[in-house]
């Protein structure tokens, strides 16, 4: 954090700083920036816009994927004061400087689940993209930062909405959660079409723009999938309580119905930069000029049960959560490796949880399961998935 004669910044790094979710964190702070310190900032290969961020926002520090491209990325930036770091290691500084009061965790995949857990260990509050930290660790990352009394914030609209809508509320009252879903570029396709389809054609999201890895999740369901384990772990809930509704328009991001039959929504347009604010701000609501919801270019919002026949993924991930221990870590290793293996070609969409449930139906579970069997329990999911 920074202080000056009375005045407070927040210091903000984030881990993913190029990718979707980091790029609209940084526009936010850019709007509020006499709110915020951006104390240090991480990406996988994009040096050109790392260096674009390094010469707008003068981060402390820096962190790329490995020691030739740090060796690039200092030779780039030339005179510079922030420092520069790689790999593991460089994740784990951001994580852990003094100046950090708040970790963004943007980063595709597990690697970002040893410096969440570091700041977590620090009391850094920590506001999470990465849905891949909760489902894999989430037991032991919550039961952390409640020992911590620290923050875990969650950056998807649709948790945003659920912490949003309980302000003020018993969460002892709710009888259920709902999760809405767009259903993504073929929830009107016929089904017998959908082992044709292109990744160029899965990527295209009607809704959202993101990643390839999330937009592929989002077209088989597994992205909702994982958000009813995430909703499981931030908030309680047994896996009972979570329903998922296919809602195209994606203006309503949640609903929570109550014991006397009351449901609460929270409304929006699909901008990620509202839930990313709201995280920023600890939950404060302040005066932006993003997108607003206009009602008169929607002559209905439409709701329909999930076809799970059209998307068995949702259902894998329902039965990883249900079984707990190791089993969402080798679900989300196991669906990683076949959207890449789907992304390269290599296997046709419909392939993904054929791919998943093979690798889930051998994993030997490990009920209660430290940081470490997590790790190899995501290394054995990856090769397992690979050797099918």
């Amino acid at each position: 954090m920074v202080r000056k004669k009375g005045t407070f910044k927040r210091g903000i790094s984030i881990l993913g700083s190029t990718g979707s979710i980091g790029t609209q964190t940084l526009e936010v702070i850019g709007a509020f920036q006499p709110k915020f310190h951006v104390v240090g900032l991480a990406t996988k290969m994009n040096l050109e816009l790392l260096e674009e961020q390094v010469k707008k926002f003068s981060p402390k520090i820096v962190s790329v994927e490995n020691e030739e491209m740090a060796e690039k990325f200092i030779r780039k930036l030339g005179k510079t004061t922030t420092t520069v770091y790689f790999g593991n290691e460089g994740l784990k500084k951001i994580a852990v400087n003094p100046e950090t009061d708040m970790l963004v965790v943007a980063i595709p995949g597990i690697a970002g689940l040893m410096p969440t857990m570091e700041a977590i260990k620090l009391g850094k509050k920590v506001a999470l993209a990465s849905k891949e930290i909760l489902v894999t660790a989430g037991k032991i990352i919550i039961e952390e930062a409640k020992a911590k009394k620290t923050k875990i914030i969650p950056l998807d609209s649709e948790h945003s909405a659920i912490s949003q809508i309980l302000r003020g509320e018993n969460i002892k009252k709710v009888k259920r959660v709902i999760l809405t879903a767009s259903g993504g570029p073929f929830l009107k396709s016929p089904i017998e079409d959908l082992s044709k389809v292109t990744p160029s054609e899965a990527l295209a999201h009607p809704t959202w723009n993101m990643g390839e890895k999330i937009s592929i999740d989002s077209a088989t369901l597994m992205n909702k999938g994982f958000e009813v384990i995430e909703a499981h772990h931030l908030f309680g809930f047994d896996y009972s309580q979570i329903e998922v509704l296919i809602h195209p328009q994606s203006i309503i991001h949640s609903m929570i119905e109550f014991v006397d039959g009351s449901i609460l929504t929270q409304m929006s347009a699909p901008d990620m930069r509202l839930p990313i604010q709201y995280a920023l701000f600890l939950n404060d609501r302040i005066p932006n000029t993003w997108s607003r919801i206009d009602f008169s270019r929607f002559e209905a919002l439409t709701f329909s049960k999930v076809d799970r026949s059209r998307f068995p993924c949702l259902e894998l991930a329902y039965e990883a959560g249900r079984l707990g221990g190791t089993y969402p870590a080798v679900l989300n290793a196991a669906d990683e490796v076949a959207v890449d293996l789907f992304l390269k070609g290599k296997i046709p969409f419909t392939d993904i949880p054929i791919l998943i449930r093979k690798v889930l139906e051998k994993h030997e579970m490990i009920e209660m399961p430290t940081l470490e069997d997590i790790m190899e329990a995501d290394k054995w999911g990856r090769k397992e998935t690979l050797s099918n």
